[in-house]
């Protein structure tokens, strides 16, 4: 019987960047995988180097060396147009700003991507109401990012995200402009979907309840992923 190949496959990926006539080297060999279903807690302290992983991760960045994997494609020497097209079909991301697009609704921002995807109008639209209902916001169709909450903002931001049913979501401190309170309620939220749905997610967070919540943890140190736990359940 085979094993099947992990969603996500970070193989001794390095990144630095100038400072000066210094360099800084971020990514000193992060290596990683991350399986169908399973949602994976990324630590470390600030400045060490998480958002350069995840925008690794999401081919959003380029990595000086190593190879990123989604599904099994190795991806690190794509050129960029085949980049977009692995972004668009295969991953989500939520960051710690929701990043919705002011002068649309909440309905219109989760329908955005789906269209930019090849979905029709109608058919998007019927998605993001079924994905904003289950997030509880079927009372908020219409309203535009001033009009809703902090919570009512990431909870729409989630929905973007999986709205193109990727395999893998990255979360960048998903939680991390909210309340302890709402950040506790964003984030069941989240894990009931990825649950359901069984998408594969990294999620780095400063919040230690969020990520012993997650099947396991792995923590940025030095420039490489250390595992430590082998699960939180």
């Amino acid at each position: 019987m085979t094993t099947p190949l992990p969603v996500l496959a970070l193989e001794d990926v390095r990144r630095g960047f100038r400072e000066g006539a210094a360099r800084l080297e971020v990514l000193r060999g992060a290596t990683v995988a991350v399986a169908a279903g399973e949602m994976v807690a990324l630590v470390g302290p600030s400045g060490a180097g998480k958002s350069t992983l995840l925008q690794v991760a999401g081919l959003l960045e380029q990595a000086d060396a190593g190879e990123v994997r989604i599904a099994g494609q190795a991806c690190a020497g794509l050129a960029e147009g085949e980049r977009t097209r692995v972004r668009r079909e295969r991953l989500g991301f939520v960051y710690q700003f929701h990043h919705l697009l002011p002068e649309f609704s909440a309905a219109e921002n989760v329908m955005l991507p789906q269209m930019i995807g090849g979905r029709s109008r109608a058919a998007a639209a019927a998605r993001a109401s079924e994905l904003l209902q289950r997030l509880g916001l079927g009372a908020r169709l219409s309203h535009r990012p001033a009009e809703l909450s902090g919570g009512e903002q990431q909870r729409v931001a989630i929905a973007r995200a999986i709205a193109n049913e990727p395999l893998l979501v990255l979360a960048d401190e998903p939680t991390g402009n909210l309340d302890q309170e709402t950040a506790q309620e964003v984030f069941a939220l989240l894990r009931e979907l990825q649950r359901e749905r069984r998408f594969a997610a990294l999620v780095a967070t400063h919040n230690p309840d969020l990520a012993a919540a997650m099947d396991r943890t792995v923590r940025l140190q030095a420039g490489v992923l250390v595992e430590t736990t082998g699960s939180n359940d």
